[in-house]
């Protein structure tokens, strides 16, 4: 299928950064909603749903069309480029076609796709593909009618087959076949599937059976990528890796000279959180940020109380906010409490958080920070502290003030982001320039540590050598202890001591150096802190007594800010 033509959904002459609101804490962007438009299906597959069923949420409580409109133009606003429409099956919703067309229209929106079970695809496809709808994914875990029926509970392998020919036969390429590998059930079928992308433009996904909530998920059912590809190998062996996209979470393979080719999503085995960049809608309005996560926010709820959209966006950045680096690994999210597949939309907790909850944890956390640091700033803070006024959704750094003296004179944490979160400074536009800096720190050792320092100085010994070693050794490691430290390329280190008799200390000074677009005042300061780490750690078989103190930097120079000298400073290096 052709892709829309890209849209320009930045309204202003100025270039914006990607919405804060939609980056977690890890740096990850999220531009890809799945939206499930319904809890509903029409078939009942053993690893989606309960064999008891599902209770369905009332219809009242489901979001509206409208709704579901006014969320995906929220998204599209803040970054969102890809919307895919999941269930339940969300060809069993009537409205799926206005839906499709009224998502097409919204300025942003590149790539609209869906997931089907494809019983009924055949019959709607071409008015979806008139309405907008460019991707097809279909559900598909056996080549055999018989066994289908086994899996699903229900008849329809040879309308899901006509569904995808139709897909192929509009223009849809490729067409995406997800298959839900399980042992002793369609392992056998490996070979067969692989065989049919050697005419057909189809991507197999080859999919490690995850746990979901009433799915009776054990690890003797789990075969893992690995074994997958073993199998495969073992008929093709001249299968070829191809390039995966950066958020892809399909690992793509293909049979030279085949049409199609085939993917592993190994949600289990090696699991792809950290390129992540997906959220989902599920039908019942709440915000889902992770798959296998159980924490849930409803927008819905929020949407009919009458929330801004500021508000909403508070709330969604809160969320995103909160992702975790990874999911907890399959033996652990199998013990866990989540919903059953059929009700996240396309793979959530019982019960989702209300918005009443959620916006009472919010104004406990702003709370706290007043209590901390006595005023917030007018702007992205309330990502996570629920203010209503904002500036414009996009800026990343605070650029005017109207409370606590202007916010301090302006000053912020730099390396802190507009929700509370830390974040690593983008220095890729400043210029490489040479940069120094000098710090300074003492010990002060109990008399008898510091008369053999100082004898085994006056005999060449090997104390403040190893000293002067260590701390050289942790300027060079700065960006692997301190976490938004960025790693650069060191011309110059160097620790110098001083004793002095009366007080029994020993002043340790060092020097750093480099050109590169930021200071090097972190690897002095490492480098003094390693250094009398190491000079007390010598000493303390001696006397426990000892103290580190009067850590700070003395001197820098090189950077865009200037000079900076400290009071006791007095060299010109």
């Amino acid at each position: 299928a052709q892709q829309k033509p890209k849209t320009q959904f930045f309204q202003d002459t100025e270039i914006k950064p990607f919405s804060e609101f939609l980056t977690d804490s890890f740096g990850r962007q999220h531009n890809y909603l799945r939206i499930s438009l319904t809890e509903r299906c029409n078939l009942r597959c053993q690893y989606c749903m309960p064999v008891e069923g599902v209770e369905l949420t009332p219809q009242q409580r489901l979001l509206s069309s409208q709704e579901i409109i006014k969320l995906s133009q929220l998204f599209a606003a803040e970054g969102i480029t890809k919307i895919r429409l999941t269930g339940g099956e969300p060809l069993v919703r009537k409205d799926l076609i206005d839906i499709v067309r009224e998502i097409n229209a919204i300025p942003g929106i590149d790539v609209i796709a869906m997931t089907t079970n494809g019983v009924t695809l055949a019959r709607h496809l071409p008015k979806l593909k008139e309405a907008g709808l460019n991707l097809i994914n279909v559900s598909l875990d056996t080549l055999i009618p018989a066994k289908f029926e086994f899996v699903t509970r229900r008849k329809g392998w040879s309308h899901v087959m006509k569904g995808i020919d139709t897909a192929l036969e509009l223009g849809y390429k490729p067409v995406k076949v997800n298959c839900v590998v399980m042992k002793g059930l369609n392992d056998d079928e490996i070979i067969n599937f692989v065989k049919l992308t050697e005419d057909k433009a189809i991507d197999i996904r080859f999919i490690e059976y995850m746990p979901f909530d009433g799915n009776k998920w054990n690890y003797e059912k789990f075969v893992s990528y690995q074994r997958m590809l073993d199998i495969i190998r073992s008929q093709w062996p001249e299968l070829v890796r191809l390039q995966d996209s950066p958020s892809d979470t399909s690992k793509a393979y293909q049979v030279p000279g085949y049409a199609g080719q085939i993917g592993f999503i190994t949600s289990m085995s090696e699991n792809f959180c950290g390129s992540c960049n997906r959220l989902r809608l599920t039908a019942d309005g709440n915000l889902k940020v992770c798959l296998f996560g159980n924490a849930e926010v409803s927008l819905r709820d929020a949407i009919r109380s009458g929330k801004s959209d500021e508000e909403l966006l508070q709330i969604i950045g809160a969320a995103v906010g909160n992702k975790k680096k990874q999911h907890a690994g399959m033996f652990n999210i199998a013990k866990q409490k989540n919903r059953p597949m059929i009700l996240i939309g396309g793979y959530l907790n019982s019960k989702g958080i209300t918005f009443n909850d959620f916006y009472y944890m919010l104004k406990i956390q702003k709370e706290q920070f007043l209590d901390a640091f006595g005023a917030l700033p007018q702007l992205h803070t309330s990502r996570l502290l629920p203010l209503i006024n904002f500036q414009r959704f996009y800026h990343t750094t605070p650029k005017h003030f109207t409370n606590s003296t202007d916010y301090i004179n302006n000053k912020k944490f730099t390396h802190v982001d507009g929700r509370g979160k830390g974040k690593m400074v983008d220095v890729s536009h400043k210029n490489e320039t040479h940069r120094i800096a000098i710090a300074h720190g003492k010990v002060i050792l109990a008399p008898e540590a510091y008369e053999l320092v100082k004898q085994n100085k006056s005999e060449g010994g090997d104390v403040l050598t190893i000293s002067r070693i260590a701390g050289i050794t942790g300027a060079k490691y700065t960006s692997r202890l301190i976490p938004f430290c960025h790693n650069i390329n060191l011309s110059e280190v160097n620790l110098t001591f001083d004793l002095d008799d009366n007080s029994h200390s020993i002043s340790i000074t060092a020097r750093a150096k480099t050109k590169a677009s930021t200071g090097v005042e972190m690897e002095a300061l490492t480098a003094v802190n390693i250094g009398a780490l190491a000079l007390y750690d010598m000493c303390k078989s001696v006397s426990q007594k000892n103290i580190i103190t009067d850590i700070k930097l003395l001197h820098k120079s090189g950077g865009r800010s200037g000079t900076y000298n400290h009071d006791e400073y007095n060299d010109i290096p």
